[in-house]
C-alpha cells in the first residue's frame, strides 16, 4: 500500500511539472517538411524530413558520405529559411524562439524552440539520425519567411551561450 501511494504521488508530481507550451490542434493532413541539406559550397549533402505528430515533431536526417567531418555536430532550427549564402548560412538568422541566455537543452533558462540533440557523423562523413521535439510545431516553421535547419562544425554542449560552442555553420536546409 505504501509503495502504491508513493508511485501515485510521484506520477502526480511529474504531471504537475510539465511546462511545455500547448501545440496547435493536431492536423493529420499537415504535409511533412522535406528539405535538401546543402553544404558549404552549395552542394547537396543530404535530406531532412519532419513530420508533425499529436505531441511534437518527429524528424529524420540522412547525410551522404563526405557531407561533414566525422564526429559530433550541433543541430538547430533557425528563424529564417534562407540558405543562399553558402559557406556562411548567416541569412538563416538566430535560433527559432531565441531566448537571451536560454540556449541549450540543459539550460534552466531555456531551452529555445530551435534546440535539438547533436548529430554524429561516421568516419566517412555520413550520418543518419531521428529526433523528436515538442518545442516547436510545423506551423512554427511555416510562417512568412519559413525556417532553416543548421548543422554546425562542432558539438553543442547544450548550455554555453549563445550556441553551445558548436562553431561555424556547415550545413543548411530550408524548411517550408
Amino acid at each position: 500500500m505504501y509503495m502504491r501511494l508513493f508511485i501515485l504521488s510521484a506520477l502526480a508530481g511529474l504531471t504537475a511539472c510539465t511546462t511545455t507550451a500547448p501545440l496547435p490542434a493536431f492536423d493529420p493532413d499537415l504535409s511533412p517538411v522535406e528539405a535538401v541539406i546543402v553544404g558549404g559550397e552549395g552542394q547537396e549533402i543530404g535530406v531532412a524530413v519532419l513530420n508533425q505528430g499529436p505531441n511534437g515533431v518527429l524528424g529524420s536526417l540522412t547525410l551522404m558520405p563526405g557531407a561533414v567531418s566525422p564526429g559530433w555536430h550541433g543541430l538547430h532550427i533557425h528563424q529564417v529559411g534562407d540558405c543562399s549564402d553558402a559557406g556562411k548560412f548567416t541569412l538563416s538568422g538566430g535560433h527559432l524562439g531565441k531566448i537571451e541566455g536560454g540556449h541549450g537543452l540543459l539550460n534552466l533558462a531555456g531551452p529555445e524552440m530551435g534546440d535539438l540533440p547533436n548529430l554524429y557523423a561516421a568516419e566517412d562523413g555520413s550520418a543518419g539520425m531521428e529526433f523528436f521535439s515538442d518545442l516547436f510545431s510545423l506551423h512554427d516553421l511555416r510562417d512568412s519567411d519559413f525556417a532553416a535547419l543548421i548543422i554546425h562544425a562542432g558539438r553543442d554542449d547544450h548550455i554555453t551561450q549563445p550556441i553551445g560552442g558548436a562553431g561555424a555553420r556547415v550545413g543548411c536546409a530550408v524548411l517550408k
